[in-house]
């Protein structure tokens, strides 16, 4: 394999084509993904796209075969990505679906070594995510019942809907996915089918559990139809309902608040997590709760209450 140009030299216009070899091994790598680890389509599109960026890179720098990948390589595709303004979190994404991948390559046999093994990236910036304070969450979900009193079938279900995220945390994708009978009303738990086909069960509250009894009993059979299948929530039309279609519920609930930030669910996933801190849960139940692989993703919500706890010391202590 040859090198027909070292990192900064003249790169062309437009990424060259993986050769068949090298798309025959991202295939195979796509497939391990979905198989073998259980990842969403939608995570292996990202993965796939981190890793055809690299490769198209190496490429347009003379690296022809995946065995020639070396740690430089890998180093200055990251500092290209740096020099082109490219965000600290993205770069770290992508550095970390390379270890993935270049890992996954050595332990099948398709490189000698791994170059990526001594690669560093920069660390993701710890943004603190915005959450509703306890009080908008209950003004929120109290708009969503005098809504609910009008007794149209689609007020009724955005406030199981809210009802539930909010008392979960549940990702706004597992809910949408939901049938009728992950839903335990007397237990007052919701089975959840989450990232990397992991189930768990989660409990949720006496409000949550009055406002799905109410859209099972009185509301979800009129929107039953051909195309409704055993899907918990549904549209207007009978199809289960879409995940853009309860963002944008979110987004306009919370329109109506004047003084709440503009979330979508994951705002309130960030939200539940932070207030069950606050009162007191257990930093691994909390994990358990949110279905989080490591506690370290759990963490920054502890970041958010300590945030939150500062800012209200320095509003109403006189010496702060």
């Amino acid at each position: 394999m040859s090198r027909t140009g070292e990192p900064g030299s003249a790169r062309v216009a437009a990424p060259p084509a993986l050769s068949p070899g090298l798309a025959a091994v991202v295939a195979d790598f796509a497939r391990h993904l979905r198989s073998e680890r259980g990842r969403s389509e939608h995570t292996t599109r990202a993965y796939l796209s981190d890793v055809n960026h690299l490769l198209s890179f190496a490429l347009t720098h003379g690296v022809t075969g995946l065995e020639d990948l070396r740690l430089p390589d890998l180093r200055s595709w990251l500092g290209d990505q740096a020099d082109r303004g490219a965000a600290r979190s993205t770069i770290a994404r992508r550095a970390a679906a390379a270890r993935t991948f270049l890992k996954w390559a050595n332990r099948t046999g398709r490189i000698d070594t791994d170059p990526s093994l001594r690669l560093v990236a920069p660390r993701r910036n710890r943004t603190l995510p915005d959450v509703l304070k306890q009080r908008e969450a209950s003004e929120m979900l109290d708009l969503a019942a005098l809504r609910a009193d009008d007794a149209d079938p689609i007020h009724m279900r955005d406030r199981a809907i809210l009802e539930l995220l909010y008392a979960t945390g549940i990702r706004v994708g597992e809910l949408a996915s939901l049938d009728v009978d992950d839903l335990d009303l007397r237990d007052r738990t919701v089975r959840v089918m989450g990232k990397g086909a992991k189930e768990r069960v989660v409990p949720f509250g006496v409000p949550a559990a009055r406002a799905c009894e109410e859209w099972l009993r009185a509301a979800r059979p009129a929107l039953v139809g051909a195309r409704s299948g055993p899907a918990l929530f549904l549209g207007r039309r009978g199809a289960r309902v879409d995940p853009r279609q309860v963002r944008s519920l979110v987004h306009e609930v919370l329109s109506h608040l004047p003084d709440a930030p503009d979330l979508g669910p994951h705002g309130l996933r960030h939200s539940a997590a932070t207030h069950l801190l606050e009162g007191g849960a257990d930093l691994r139940m909390v994990q358990e709760v949110l279905g989080h692989a490591s506690l370290a993703t759990t963490q920054i919500y502890t970041h958010v209450s300590v945030d939150r706890l500062r800012k209200s010391y320095e509003q109403a202590h006189p010496r702060a």
